[in-house]
């Protein structure tokens, strides 16, 4: 399977509210999304990155809450459709879309890819389907960007099949065969959001990414073991879990230095991941 760490977009926010004790200046956020190719399923991605449909949905109150809390620069040749045709792909080309969760900078682009099968969590979306639009801000949700067709190819992770995974992914105990050949190894990051996903994959050349998505926004933040502000606890539905979550990324990070550790916000793994 070949991998490409590839970002559309990004959102800018203060430093020492992604990381406690950071310095007090606006960072980038990139918007992350990976493409997977792999030799029976083809082309699939995790997570899409922003998309136009942002602005849209954000146009007006009390949605455009979410762009002036999270402001967004976004490039016409960083969208994800845009980025396929440099590996000659086509949008109709992507068979499965991972969804790490589904905030705003993770399934933007979502209906720009017609024939994708949808896989994530169920409850990462169960919880949302019966959210009042008045709820829907509070949560980070913007319901148009989900394709009206969603329901019809979504294939939601049966989470009563896990497996018992080896040393190699400890403290991770059990996780998702996400396509049946143990090539995607779905684990549960909870915490950050309802059902959040993230993903082990390996490459042809035997390289190990661990996709974090938001269980950390910086890397430093895994390294140091430093969460965010105490103020980002008002964005978690489980503080404490994300705590918890961020402590096993640490262990994870230091006794698997070989393993590529992503999160889907941090700028400088990010463009270090690019240039792989």
């Amino acid at each position: 399977m070949k991998i490409n760490i590839l970002h559309a977009g990004y959102c800018t926010a203060p430093e020492h509210i992604a990381i406690h004790g950071g310095r007090w200046r606006t960072i980038h956020f990139p918007a992350m999304f990976a493409l997977f190719r792999h030799p029976q399923f083809g082309a699939m991605l995790f997570d899409t990155g922003y998309s136009y449909r942002f602005f849209d949905e954000t146009k007006k109150f009390p949605k455009r809450f979410y762009r002036w809390m999270t402001p967004v620069t976004l490039h016409e040749e960083e969208l994800a459709i845009n980025q396929l045709s440099t590996f000659d792909l086509r949008p109709q080309d992507i068979s499965h879309i991972f969804i790490s969760h589904f905030h705003a900078d993770h399934i933007t682009a979502l209906p720009d890819f017609p024939a994708a099968r949808f896989v994530y969590l169920p409850h990462a979306f169960g919880h949302l389907r019966g959210l009042s639009p008045s709820e829907d801000m509070k949560h980070a949700f913007l319901r148009g960007l989900i394709p009206s067709d969603f329901d019809s190819r979504s294939q939601e992770v049966d989470i009563n099949k896990t497996i018992l995974l080896s040393e190699e992914y400890a403290p991770f105990k059990t996780g998702y065969d996400l396509l049946g050949d143990q090539s995607l190894i779905g684990v549960e990051l909870p915490g950050h959001a309802h059902g959040q996903m993230g993903i082990f994959a390996r490459d042809e050349s035997g390289q190990v990414f661990f996709f974090v998505a938001d269980a950390a926004w910086l890397k430093q933040s895994i390294v140091e073991n430093r969460p965010p502000h105490k103020v980002a606890n008002f964005l978690f539905p489980d503080p404490e879990a994300y705590r918890k979550t961020l402590k096993d990324l640490q262990t994870f990070y230091f006794t698997h230095p070989e393993t590529h550790v992503v999160p889907s916000h941090c700028e400088a793994t990010i463009r270090a991941m690019e240039k792989l």
